[in-house]
C-alpha cells in the first residue's frame, strides 16, 4: 500500500488540514485527556502533515510536562491534531476528524498512556 493524502477538519470547518499516511494502523490511548476526547491516534512526521486553514482559530492546551501541544478549534472545541510529547517533531492526527475515511476499518492498538513513562517505548518509532 502507498501513502495517500487525505483531508480533515474540526467540527465547524474552520480548521482544515491534510495528512499523508497509509491509514492502516492507529493507537487508542487510555490517558485522561485522550480517553475523554475519544482520540484515535495517527502519528505522522511533520512532512506528512499540512495545515490548510485556520491557524488563527487554533488554541493550545498544555499540561503536566507541557511538552505536548494539544491544539483545538477555539470556535467548536474539537481537537483534530496536536504535537505529541512522544513525537515532538511530528503530528498526531485524530482519525475521527479525517474526512472520507472509515476509521473503524483501521487496525487500532490499545496504548496504556495512563502509565505513559512505563509504556512509551512501545510507540517509539510508531509513525504511519
Amino acid at each position: 500500500m502507498v501513502p495517500v493524502w487525505k483531508e480533515g477538519t474540526c467540527h465547524c470547518g474552520r480548521i482544515r488540514f491534510r495528512v499523508r499516511a497509509m491509514f492502516e494502523k492507529a493507537l487508542e490511548c487510555n490517558c485522561s485527556i485522550c480517553f475523554q476526547k475519544g482520540y484515535i491516534h495517527l502519528i505522522v512526521p511533520s512532512g506528512d502533515f499540512e495545515l490548510l486553514q485556520g491557524q488563527r482559530d487554533l488554541s493550545t492546551y498544555r499540561f503536566n510536562t507541557g511538552e505536548a501541544k494539544h491544539h483545538f478549534c477555539s470556535h467548536c472545541g474539537v481537537s483534530p491534531f496536536y504535537v505529541p510529547r512522544s513525537h515532538p517533531d511530528g503530528y498526531d492526527v485524530n482519525l475521527r476528524c479525517v474526512t472520507d475515511l472509515d476509521w473503524r476499518k483501521v487496525e487500532i492498538t490499545p496504548f496504556d498512556g495512563a502509565n505513559w513513562e512505563q509504556n512509551i517505548q512501545k510507540i517509539e518509532g510508531y509513525e504511519s
